[in-house]
């Protein structure tokens, strides 16, 4: 969780706890619960994004296949009359 292990979570609480007064600790939690929420969609919003460039993605990929298929196949007839004239030629 963030890079910090369970029990250095433990001690960050204990020092809050004893740093902090009792009367702020309503005001602290709603900070906390303001944070918490901002984070969550933070992560919604990248997530939405995420997934909506995936089907760009998705949906781009059969369009490159066709512009690649189509350029090989007239790079193909033009090599294929580039040697027919060679041919002819000689």
């Amino acid at each position: 969780m963030f890079g910090i292990s369970l029990a250095e979570f433990f001690v960050i609480i204990l020092v809050a706890v004893l740093v902090i007064p009792a009367k702020n600790w309503p005001d602290v939690a709603r900070f906390l619960a303001r944070v918490v929420r901002w984070c969550r969609a933070v992560v919604w919003r990248i997530t939405d994004t995420s997934e909506k460039i995936r089907e760009q993605i998705d949906l781009e990929k059969p369009i490159d296949d066709l512009i690649k298929t189509t350029t090989d196949d007239i790079l193909s007839d033009f090599s294929a009359v580039r040697k027919k004239r060679g041919r002819a030629k000689k």
